[in-house]
C-alpha cells in the first residue's frame, strides 16, 4: 500500500515539475501555433487549392474549418512533434543527472525501476497534452476563420460536428500512441548520459533516421518495423466505418519498441553507478 502511494506521489510530483516549467508551456504554445499559422496562411491566400493539390486535407480547410487540426497534425508529425518528444524524453534521466538531483531522488525509497516508469508515464502525459493542444487549437482557429459544419469523411460519408470532435480526439490518441515508441527510445538514451542536450539530440536523430529508412524502397522489408511507419495512418480514422487495422498494428509495433527499449533502459539504469 505504501509503495503504491509512493508511486502515485512520485508520478504527481513528476507532472508538477513538468507542467510548472516554462519550457513545457513554451512547447505547448508552439504546438498550438502550428494550426493557427496554417489557418491564417490559408485564409490570407487568394489561391484556392483543388482537391488533391497540396498536403492531404489542406484543400478541405476552407470548406470546413475542422480540417485545420487534421492538416496541422499531418504537417507537425514528421518533425515538430518529434522535436518536442525528444526534448521531454531525452531530459527524463539525463536532466536529473545533469542537475545533480538524480542521486538524491534515489536516496528516498523510490527505487530505480519505479523512477523509470514514472518518468516515462510523465512523458506520455506531455505527448497527450501536445496532441490534444494541436487538435483543439486547430478546431478553434478553424471555426474562427472558416465555415464549420458536418464533416465529409474520406469515404464520402458525412458525420455531425459532434462526431467530428470524437474523430479529432481519436486522432490525438492515435498520435500519442505513435510517439510512445520514440519516447521509450529517448528514455533509454537518457540513461546513457548526464548531458540532456546530447540525449535530446540523439533521440531526435533516431526519428530522422527512421523516417529516412522508411523512404528507401530497397529497405522495404524493414519498413513495418520502424516506429515511424504508421505515424501518418491516422487518416484511417477519417473513414466510415473506421479502419482499425492500422491502429491495432501501430499499438503492437509501439508496444514492441517500448518493451525493447524499456528493457534496455532498465538494464542500463539499474546497473550504472549514480554519481550525480
Amino acid at each position: 500500500m505504501f509503495a503504491k502511494a509512493l508511486g502515485i506521489r512520485l508520478f504527481l510530483s513528476e507532472l508538477k515539475v513538468m507542467f510548472t516549467r516554462r519550457r513545457t508551456w513554451a512547447m505547448l504554445a508552439a504546438i498550438a501555433l502550428i494550426p493557427i499559422l496554417l489557418a491564417v496562411a490559408v485564409a490570407l491566400s487568394s489561391e484556392r487549392l483543388a482537391p488533391g493539390e497540396g498536403p492531404p486535407f489542406l484543400a478541405q480547410v476552407t470548406q470546413n474549418g475542422l480540417f485545420t487540426g487534421f492538416t496541422a497534425m499531418l504537417l507537425a508529425l514528421p518533425l515538430f512533434l518529434p522535436l518536442t518528444v525528444s526534448v521531454v524524453a531525452g531530459d527524463t534521466i539525463a536532466g536529473e543527472a545533469g542537475l545533480g538531483t538524480l542521486r538524491y531522488l534515489l536516496i528516498s525509497p523510490v527505487g530505480r525501476v519505479r523512477l523509470l516508469v514514472m518518468k516515462y508515464l510523465a512523458s506520455l502525459v506531455f505527448i497527450l497534452a501536445g496532441t490534444f493542444t494541436l487538435m483543439i487549437a486547430g478546431a478553434a482557429i478553424g471555426a474562427i476563420l472558416f465555415p464549420v459544419g458536418p464533416v465529409t469523411l474520406l469515404s464520402g460519408f458525412t458525420i455531425s460536428i459532434f462526431e467530428a470532435f470524437g474523430r479529432m480526439a481519436l486522432v490525438a490518441l492515435y498520435t500519442t500512441v505513435s510517439l510512445s515508441g520514440m519516447a521509450a527510445v529517448g528514455l533509454f538514451i537518457s540513461t546513457l548520459t548526464a548531458v540532456p542536450v546530447g540525449a535530446m539530440t540523439a533521440t531526435l536523430v533516431t526519428s530522422g533516421v527512421s523516417n529516412i529508412l522508411g523512404n528507401i524502397p530497397q529497405l522495404e522489408w524493414m519498413h513495418s518495423w520502424l516506429f515511424t511507419y504508421y505515424w501518418l495512418d491516422f487518416a484511417d480514422l477519417l473513414r466510415a466505418p473506421i479502419e482499425w487495422g492500422s491502429m491495432l498494428n501501430n499499438i503492437v509495433l509501439q508496444l514492441g519498441w517500448i518493451a525493447v527499449f524499456g528493457a534496455l533502459a532498465y538494464g542500463r539504469f539499474t546497473t550504472k553507478d549514480i554519481l550525480s
